[in-house]
C-alpha cells in the first residue's frame, strides 16, 4: 500500500526543476505515489489535477519570487473546489514569507537544505491527518 498520493507542480513561470525532481524521487523512493505535473503549471491546473487524482498533498516548488501569491491562489482554489489535500511549498522562501504562506493555508514550507527525512515525515503526518478526517467523515455519515 502506498504511503500517500502527492502531486508536485512547478507553478508560475519558474523553470528550475532540479529541486522538484529530487523531492519527487525521494518521495517515490519512500513509498509515495508521486504525480509530477512539470513546469509552468497554472494554479488552476494543479488544483484540478489534485481533485482528479484524489491526492493527499499538493506540493508546489517555487523559485520565481511569486511564492506568496501562487501559494495563496492554490490554497484559495483548493478550498473553493472542496479539495481535501494539504498544500506544501518548497523553494528559496524568506521566513517572513513562509509565515504568511502558512497563515493563508500552506500546511508546510520547506526552505533550502531541508532534508528528505524531514519532508517525508511532514508528508506522512499530513497524509495520516487526511486519512483520519476521511475515516471520521465515513463514520459520521454511516458510509
Amino acid at each position: 500500500m502506498s504511503r500517500g498520493r502527492v502531486i508536485l507542480a512547478k507553478v508560475g513561470l519558474d523553470g528550475h526543476t532540479t529541486g522538484a525532481a529530487v523531492v519527487a524521487l525521494g518521495l517515490r523512493d519512500a513509498g509515495f505515489d508521486v504525480i509530477n505535473l512539470g513546469t509552468h503549471v497554472r494554479p488552476e491546473q494543479a488544483v484540478a489535477a489534485a481533485l482528479q487524482e484524489d491526492v493527499d498533498v499538493i506540493g508546489l516548488s517555487i523559485l520565481s519570487g511569486a511564492h506568496v501569491h501562487l501559494t495563496r491562489r492554490v490554497c484559495e482554489l483548493a478550498r473553493e473546489q472542496g479539495v481535501d489535500a494539504a498544500v506544501v511549498v518548497g523553494g528559496t522562501i524568506p521566513e517572513s514569507d513562509a509565515a504568511e504562506m502558512r497563515a493563508r493555508g500552506a500546511a508546510a514550507v520547506f526552505g533550502p537544505g531541508t532534508s528528505m527525512p524531514t519532508i517525508v515525515e511532514a508528508i506522512d503526518r499530513l497524509v495520516a491527518a487526511r486519512r483520519a478526517r476521511r475515516r471520521a467523515d465515513a463514520t459520521r455519515t454511516g458510509a
